[in-house]
């Protein structure tokens, strides 16, 4: 299955060659996909509505969509989410825990502001590059996999990778 972000990039690539065609193919086009959007978040918006009504067993059932990453990003991309982003990085940060001790000890969340998020590594692999490289990419891709409204991810306490060295 292609993923949310792979469809949406397509989707735009589409109709940008429909925009560059001229006519009223491209406005057509993009009317089209708004429409089929709207509709499609209304009902989901509906669904999250019933399943909150719906009591516990509702609040589970809207708990495991959440969790299949294909449902979380469509209820992302409708602001339709039940966490908060301050939820939703915890909860990412609370998946690559266990992977970030073995190589740069923990990770503390300090917040968002202004699209940025920023975290502070507590502990660090000292004479471990390529780990810090990996840490990175760990910390970075998991937050803005929970969280796409973040524009940036700042890591503090990150150990720099030593410069190569002159001849």
């Amino acid at each position: 299955m292609t993923g949310v972000r792979d469809v949406g990039e397509r989707v735009e690539e589409l109709l940008a060659g429909l925009r560059s065609a001229g006519g009223s193919a491209g406005p057509a086009a993009e009317e089209l996909v708004s429409l089929l959007v709207g509709l499609y978040g209304d009902g989901l918006g509906r669904i999250v509505a019933l399943l909150a009504q719906a009591g516990q067993d509702g609040a589970a059932m809207l708990a495991e969509l959440t969790a299949d990453p294909l449902v979380e990003s469509l209820l992302l991309l409708h602001g339709l989410h039940p966490l908060d982003v301050d939820a939703r990085i915890q909860r990412a940060l609370d998946q690559v825990r266990p992977y970030l001790g073995s190589h740069a000890g923990g990770v503390e969340y300090l917040g968002v502001r202004d699209g940025v998020a920023r975290l502070r590594l507590e502990g660090s692999c000292h004479g471990c590059p390529s780990s810090t490289v990996t840490v990175q990419l760990a910390i970075t891709g998991a937050v803005q996999d929970a969280a796409p409204e973040v524009d940036e991810v700042v890591v503090e306490g990150m150990t720099q990778p030593p410069a190569p060295a002159l001849l």
